[in-house]
């Protein structure tokens, strides 16, 4: 995975956090739901965020946050 790849999977991350925020959810459990169950309902539509993080595979947005964490690669 390139840099520009990862650089683009935190900046969706973040904005779909920030929107979630924004709107009185708590952005940790509702991207935690769904990253665990896929299903895009968890995560608002306001300001694009929902088909923005759809773009990504959950399964791709959860390597990048452990990478992230871990400080790999």
């Amino acid at each position: 995975m390139t840099e520009e790849e990862r650089a683009e999977r935190r900046e969706v991350l973040t904005h779909a956090y920030n929107v979630l925020k924004e709107n009185g959810y708590k952005p940790i459990n509702q991207i935690t739901g769904y990253l665990v169950t896929g299903d895009p309902t968890y995560i608002s539509t306001k300001e694009s965020a929902r088909s923005m993080i759809r773009k990504f595979d959950p399964d791709e947005l959860i390597e990048e946050i452990l990478t992230e964490y871990f400080k790999l690669e």
